[in-house]
């Protein structure tokens, strides 16, 4: 696909914009989870959701890009990546469930959890930012954001069986990449260790700038990762409050009080 010309905010009002963004949200969950969220019931035909979340889509993408044939594109693209966002969303759903002894059902995570909250919103905008949408994406999670506390940029890649415990504070930036069966409590930071400038002074846009954290990882409340060129390995266990620029190899447990590494076996 050629690149996205997005529409210039100079001749273009975007006045209701946060009202479709959230109408789109709704459509998305609703083809996703029928019984759950929306008007329509579990016996709704999934045709109908389909079609209202690709007009839903169209409508939407009509505020922000030019080309007719950049909106069809994009609307059937996001069409086709719902039933692998479905599939991850039953992972993290599982991985709430496995990983929450107060969990009581599936139903009440996605009811009542903020991780799902803000997750089945973020793979969505996901697929949109793969797609190069300008502003929708960002708008979608800053709307989870609002909503759970957790900030979790677009541009992320998050693997599957992925659960925040309680979420507030959370913030996931916009390069991490996060592996699979990945657990992290309340307060947790993925972010930024510094931003590299250009001659004028202006900040380097598209650098990796974030964490990569590995599999099968649990990183506990309060915690710091920033840089890059920062790298968690499989297995490993990250305390609370601590605060890391290094990588960590495989299968390692830090500890914050004495900033200690402790091996561990890997099962």
């Amino acid at each position: 696909m050629q690149a996205i010309q997005p529409i210039s905010c100079h001749y273009r009002d975007y006045k209701g914009l946060k009202e479709q963004v959230l109408d789109l949200i709704e459509a998305i969950r609703t083809y996703l989870y029928p019984e759950i969220y929306g008007s329509c019931n579990a016996l709704c035909e999934l045709d109908y959701r389909k079609e209202k979340t690709y007009y839903t889509c169209r409508a939407l993408l009509h505020r922000v890009i030019q080309r007719e044939e950049d909106i069809e594109k994009i609307s059937q693209a996001l069409l086709e990546a719902l039933p692998e966002i479905k599939r991850q969303l039953d992972t993290d759903i599982d991985a709430a469930f496995a990983g929450d002894p107060a969990a009581q059902s599936r139903e009440e995570i996605i009811l009542a959890y903020p991780s799902f909250e803000a997750v089945s919103i973020y793979r969505p905008a996901h697929a949109l930012y793969k797609l190069h949408v300008p502003i929708l994406p960002r708008m979608m999670t800053e709307y989870a954001h609002r909503t759970t506390g957790i900030d979790i940029h677009p541009g992320a890649t998050i693997g599957d069986h992925f659960f925040i415990d309680h979420g507030t504070g959370v913030v996931i930036g916009e390069t991490a990449t996060l592996g699979h069966h990945v657990k992290i409590y309340q307060g947790v930071t993925i972010g930024a260790k510094s931003f590299q400038e250009a001659e004028d002074g202006s900040l380097v846009k598209g650098m990796k700038r974030h964490p990569d954290i590995g599999n099968h990882v649990v990183i506990y409340a309060g915690t710091t990762i920033l840089g890059g060129e920062t790298q968690i390995g499989d297995h490993c266990v990250i305390g609370g409050n601590v605060w890391l620029t290094h990588s960590i190899k495989a299968g390692e447990t830090v500890v914050a009080a004495h900033e200690k590494i402790e091996q561990i076996k890997i099962k």
